[in-house]
């Protein structure tokens, strides 16, 4: 079992950890729509990629009567 040859003041272990604290979120704004995305990510609203569409959004699928029931 390892045990510490000598006490780790609060200090030096909180200067260890000083790096751990969470990063805050880079977002960028979508080029087709304008809502903010994140950076190398299909926007979440719109669907689009790099000036693309890649994911057909579910409000703008078109369904037949029949299909929907």
């Amino acid at each position: 079992m390892a045990v510490q040859q000598n006490k780790v003041s609060k200090s030096r272990r909180n200067n260890r950890r000083a790096h751990d604290a969470l990063v805050a979120a880079n977002p960028n704004e979508c080029t087709n729509c304008g809502e903010l995305k994140r950076p190398h990510h299909v926007c979440p609203s719109c669907g689009h990629y790099d000036d693309r569409e890649v994911v057909a959004m579910t409000g703008e699928a078109d369904f037949d009567d029949e299909d929907a029931a």
